[in-house]
């Protein structure tokens, strides 16, 4: 991928969604052929995205549980996120973290991180997620690469959601401990993208885009994508993220992906999404991701409200976040700040797990997944 190859619209035409967003509303032939299908493709996605829900969104979810019980049994992974820090040279005019935000400003220092962690373990998880703003000198590589190497002292899984970086900088986190990188693309529409992120680091479109191939190229094990959902057109940037997803794994064929359904959610400016999405068509959308990555990780956080994250845990979903927090810190008792986003699902992990047992699902703090492809050797085979 290249995004210095850009198409005159300002995404790379290996992720242009715009040919098939031309297509006709699908009809009852269309959607039964989309889902007899072997090989999904852009226009099995936008075909089953945009299916008559009233008709097909029952048989897109059991197509969608069929599948996930195959590849993932009845497996829940479960992560938390830890927020290290809310400092951020960026001007994202949807986040509370926002360099023009009356925010608190914080970051944990070493000690501090520590107490998160072990307050974390002792919760039982396995995999957490560390999340940064945009790098300032408060929360620069280094203070992320030391709080890698913290938690992997405790941890199986560190994940890291933070700025974008070089392919060294990726290659030293891996280095500490760090087994995958999430990075949104927040919208994959360059004109949207531009009009909200007002200045900063962030503001570069094509060096966040090829953030994810820099980190795999690094040495990073796996990679989360997503989309801010309802910054632009929601179907064109789920094509796009689709496409996206499709060309790191054909490129990166060894690499573990996940793609996560962040939707605009209430911040600390008042920030109203200017294509609201609603749960109808957020449940459809997982439900064709699914079919169409039958094997790719899909995880939903406590972003969503709990009726919604119950339906669909093992529907689609194989991968939630529980009992988060989004202030800096917030698991040892300390947190001072208002938080990134608005917690819609506050149960505590013993709850959660209650829920997902309760459904006949199996709440998993370890990714064994993860742990095998640890051992593969350079080849990707099977160890002798």
């Amino acid at each position: 991928m290249n995004a210095a190859s850009a198409s005159p619209s300002g995404i790379p035409p290996e992720l242009d969604p715009r040919p098939w967003l031309a297509l006709p509303t699908p009809d009852a032939r269309a959607v039964a052929a989309a889902l007899a299908t072997e090989e999904p493709d852009e226009t099995t996605f936008v075909t089953l995205a945009r299916a008559e829900p009233a008709h097909w969104l029952e048989v897109l979810a059991q197509r969608a549980q069929a599948l996930t019980r195959r590849q993932f049994g009845r497996t829940i992974q479960l992560y938390a996120p830890l927020y290290l820090s809310n400092y951020c040279s960026g001007g994202c005019a949807y986040c509370g973290f926002a360099a023009d935000r009356s925010q608190v400003r914080h970051r944990l220092e070493p000690g501090e991180i520590d107490r998160e962690l072990a307050a974390l373990k002792r919760l039982g998880f396995e995999q957490v997620l560390l999340l940064t703003g945009e790098r300032t000198p408060h929360a620069d590589f280094v203070y992320l690469r030391e709080g890698v190497r913290a938690a992997a002292r405790l941890f199986h899984e560190v994940t890291v959601e933070a700025f974008p970086m070089a392919a060294d900088e990726y290659r030293a986190l891996a280095e500490a401990g760090c087994t995958g990188v999430t990075i949104y693309q927040e919208t994959y529409d360059p004109e949207a993208y531009e009009r909200f992120h007002r200045w900063g680091p962030k503001r570069d479109y094509a060096a966040r885009l090829e953030a994810p191939s820099r980190a795999l190229a690094g040495g990073v094990a796996s990679v989360g994508l997503g989309a801010l959902l309802g910054l632009a057109d929601p179907l064109a940037d789920a094509l796009a993220l689709f496409r996206h997803v499709r060309a790191l794994q054909q490129r990166f064929w060894r690499a573990a992906f996940s793609v996560s359904f962040p939707r605009l959610r209430p911040e600390a400016g008042g920030f109203q999404a200017p294509y609201p999405v609603s749960d109808r068509w957020l449940a459809q959308l997982i439900f064709t991701f699914r079919i169409c990555l039958p094997e790719t990780t899909l995880v939903l956080s406590t972003r969503e409200a709990p009726a919604f994250r119950d339906g669909l845990a093992g529907v689609g979903v194989n991968r939630m976040s529980a009992g988060s927090r989004t202030t800096v810190g917030g698991y040892d008792g300390h947190a001072e700040d208002e938080g990134q986003f608005a917690v819609s699902d506050g149960r505590d992990v013993t709850a959660f797990c209650a829920m997902l047992r309760g459904r006949g699902l199996d709440p998993v703090f370890k990714n064994w997944d993860a742990a095998y492809r640890s051992v593969l050797p350079p080849s990707g085979g099977v160890p002798a």
